[in-house]
């Protein structure tokens, strides 16, 4: 064990954060996975590109209700979107519906509903999902100004462009034969990303527990200030989105506002994210997403909070 005034590590304390994060977000990592093999084996090559708007702007915000019918959390949705978008989907829906989902999950609203309950829970579910869209459509749309080439990892590009391996998707295989295939993409796309959220987690884990919440308190006196050092708690702590708002209830001395930046910037934007974004995106686009998102997101939770709204 080592301590300082900030800093105290102990290593019981950090195998405990680093399983309980594993225990958490695995199950979910591996349903997205399985929803992933599904997806490329039953879901038509141009489907998505069919259900969605022609037109662009609308196609964003379409892609921003996503969660609502293919609910994902954060744990597991990099292995979703990255197969969403290798069948048609436009990057720039893509990661609208990757950063919306999350939040849209109506398990993580109902979530939120109960977790709030005595503390505005129907405005902070409302403000949660409304932000969270606005959020993800606002980087969609950003995005969209943007080549591909400079956002997505090179083998993610070649298979969004059309150029990856129809053989699995044989609509005339017998269904034990397409689902033996959907197993093995799920199982390929399982390993792929675990290992980037084993060392996300583990990552999270060090910084949960060495590093001292009570420096946080003092903060929670100023607005801009509390909002910031939420979102930054938020990455670091790396909870579930279907539990996160269970945690940010309990930060009695903050603002309803830096509470609401915590459940917004979180399912977007921690430790176990950024590495697990290393699976699908080039790592300049992480660095500028991370950096987009708590600027939007901080400013957007201050203006709310100077709007006198109870937050």
């Amino acid at each position: 064990m080592f301590a300082t005034a900030w800093f105290h590590f102990s290593l019981p304390d950090f195998e405990y954060a680093f399983l309980s994060i594993l225990l958490e977000g695995m199950p979910f990592l591996l349903g997205g996975a399985i929803l992933s093999g599904l997806l490329e084996e039953f879901l038509p090559q141009s489907l998505m590109t069919r259900l969605l708007p022609k037109n662009p702007r609308m196609a964003l915000l379409a892609s921003g209700l996503l969660g609502l019918i293919i609910p994902v959390c954060d744990c597991g949705i990099v292995p979703v979107v990255r197969r969403l978008m290798s069948k048609g989907l436009p990057v720039s829906c893509g990661i609208t519906y990757m950063l919306s989902a999350p939040i849209m999950n109506p398990l993580v609203l109902l979530s939120t509903l109960a977790a709030f309950r005595g503390q505005g829970a129907i405005e902070m579910m409302f403000l949660r999902g409304g932000l969270g869209f606005t959020v993800a459509v606002l980087i969609g749309w950003a995005v969209s100004f943007v080549a591909p080439s400079s956002i997505l990892r090179r083998e993610l590009l070649a298979t969004s462009s059309g150029e990856h391996d129809h053989s699995h998707s044989d609509s005339s295989a017998s269904l034990v034969d397409r689902l033996q295939n959907a197993a093995g993409v799920a199982t390929r796309d399982f390993l792929d990303v675990a290992v980037f959220f084993v060392i996300g987690a583990c990552a999270a884990s060090f910084f949960n527990t060495a590093i001292k919440q009570e420096m946080l308190l003092p903060l929670a006196a100023s607005p801009v200030l509390s909002i910031a050092s939420l979102m930054a708690l938020a990455s670091v702590l790396s909870v579930c989105s279907t539990t996160d708002a269970f945690i940010a209830a309990t930060f009695t001395a903050f603002p309803m506002a830096a509470k609401l930046a915590f459940l917004v910037f979180g399912p977007m934007m921690d430790f176990k994210l950024i590495f697990l974004y290393s699976a699908a995106f080039s790592k300049r686009f992480i660095i500028v997403l991370a950096i987009g998102l708590f600027v939007i997101i901080g400013l957007l939770c201050w203006r709310l909070s100077a709007l006198n709204l109870g937050l």
